[in-house]
C-alpha cells in the first residue's frame, strides 16, 4: 500500500471513530422511509433502495443517512435481494458490497462479496455522483452481514449498515438501529 493511500486509510478510520462518537453523543436517529423496501412474497424478492451520501451525516459517508450500523435490513433466508444502489454524494466516489460482519470493520473489505452478485461494479474505486447500479443476489446463508462501501477507508470511517439473513423471519424488514433479537 503506498504512503498516500495508507495515510488516507488511517485518517478515514480516525474520522469514523470521531463520527461514531459524535453520532452517539448527539443521539441522532435514522428515520426509516417505508418506500425504501418493496417486498414481493410471490417470488420471495425484496428490493431495497440504497443511497450513498443521501445526507451530510458522517461527511456524506452514509447509506440512506445511516452510519456505523444504525440501519438494519433483515431478509428471510433464500430470498432474492435487489439493492438499487445510487451515489448521491457530489464529493466522493462510493460503492456497495455485502460482506460478513467483522468488528472492527476493516479499512479494505474482503475483495469477494458474501454472496455472488452482492457487489457494485468497480467496488474498490467507487462510482461518481449520480451513478446507479443494481446488485442482485440470493441470501442463501443465514447470518450477520454488513453492506459496506468498499472504497478503502470508507467502511472503517463508518459507511456501513447491517444485513441480517434470518432463518426465522417470514418477511423482510428494515429498522433503525441494530437488529432486535
Amino acid at each position: 500500500m503506498n504512503t498516500l493511500l495508507r495515510s488516507f486509510v488511517i485518517a478515514a478510520a480516525l474520522l469514523g471513530a470521531a463520527a461514531s462518537s459524535a453520532l452517539s453523543a448527539q443521539g441522532a436517529t435514522v428515520k426509516v422511509d417505508p418506500s425504501w423496501v418493496t417486498t414481493r412474497a410471490s417470488d420471495s424478492t425484496v428490493e431495497f433502495r440504497l443511497v450513498a451520501g443521501m445526507s451530510p451525516a458522517n461527511g456524506g459517508m452514509n447509506f440512506d443517512g445511516a452510519t456505523v450500523g444504525s440501519l438494519t435490513l433483515t431478509v428471510p433466508v433464500k430470498w432474492h435481494v435487489v439493492l438499487h444502489f445510487r451515489n448521491d454524494d457530489e464529493n466522493l466516489p462510493h460503492s456497495a458490497e455485502v460482506t460478513v460482519a467483522k468488528a472492527p470493520v476493516p479499512a479494505t473489505p474482503d475483495p469477494k462479496p458474501a454472496f455472488g452478485g452482492a457487489e457494485s461494479r468497480d467496488a474498490a474505486q467507487g462510482v461518481n455522483f449520480g451513478t446507479r447500479q443494481d446488485l442482485h443476489f440470493t441470501a442463501d446463508q443465514p447470518g450477520s452481514y454488513i453492506i459496506v462501501c468498499a472504497v478503502p477507508g470508507h467502511g472503517a470511517a463508518g459507511m456501513w449498515i447491517r444485513l441480517v439473513v434470518s432463518a426465522t423471519a417470514s418477511q423482510p424488514d428494515v429498522q433503525a438501529g441494530p437488529p432486535t433479537p
